[in-house]
């Protein structure tokens, strides 16, 4: 079974690097970009979340782990399965698309804006993977939602329209791994490591203190006496 969760997992970062970097190549603007990467996380969550969880994410996968959701064991084998994933995604945009468009676009790999120090690209992944890890645990994870992978992916466009001009909006190791193999430039890749790595940690223990909280009645449920 684990070897079939890895291929959910590596075929969900597939679809994220090729829809992603494809949009930005296609020049969608920040809009279409963000949705690109939020509706691609929310169909493959929803059609492989059943196998592996639909994770995508080693930020996501380290943050199972650091509430005690997933055995660090799984959560390396799926870092792996991600990473492999989203390079693969890259090399197939680089196999039916031109290098000209891919070199004009930057390779759609994420980086920090012009004029935006490194430590300022990484506290805003930081931040946006912190939303994004927090409402897995949350509403995915803590609540079973059956609409949680749509929910993560609408995470997802807001933290891209939030964020995107500044860092990229990754929040993800393996979205920017992939575009960094295929043009060989990983002259910001620890920002990109380090950011949402330290985002997915601080929502790790948030969702612990908040899962301790009493849990609110829903207006609905309430009853008259």
């Amino acid at each position: 079974m684990t070897a079939g969760k890895m291929l959910a997992e590596g075929i969900g970062t597939f679809a994220l690097v090729f829809v992603g970097m494809l949009a930005i190549v296609n020049g969608v603007g920040l809009l279409g970009v963000a949705f690109a990467h939020g509706l691609a996380i929310a169909v493959m969550a929803t059609a492989l979340g059943t196998v592996s969880g639909g994770q995508f994410n080693p930020a996501v996968s380290l943050g199972l782990s650091l509430v005690g959701k997933q055995s660090w064991a799984d959560t390396l084998r799926f870092a792996a399965a991600q990473l492999i994933g989203g390079a693969l995604g890259a090399f197939a945009v680089l196999g039916l698309t031109s290098r000209s468009a891919l070199n004009r676009a930057g390779f759609g790999q994420p980086n920090p804006a012009e004029g935006v120090p490194a430590l300022s690209a990484l506290g805003m992944e930081a931040v946006l993977t912190f939303f994004l890890v927090l409402v897995v645990l949350k509403v995915a994870v803590r609540q079973g939602h059956a609409l949680g992978g749509l929910i993560v992916g609408l995470t997802i466009v807001a933290d891209i329209l939030a964020g995107g001009p500044v860092s990229g909006a990754a929040m993800n190791p393996a979205r920017v791994f992939g575009p960094a193999v295929v043009s060989g430039d990983w002259t910001f890749q620890w920002v990109y490591w380090a950011g949402p790595l330290l985002g997915a940690a601080l929502a790790a223990g948030t969702a612990r203190a908040l899962w301790r909280l009493p849990t609110q009645i829903a207006a609905s449920e309430v009853r008259p006496s």
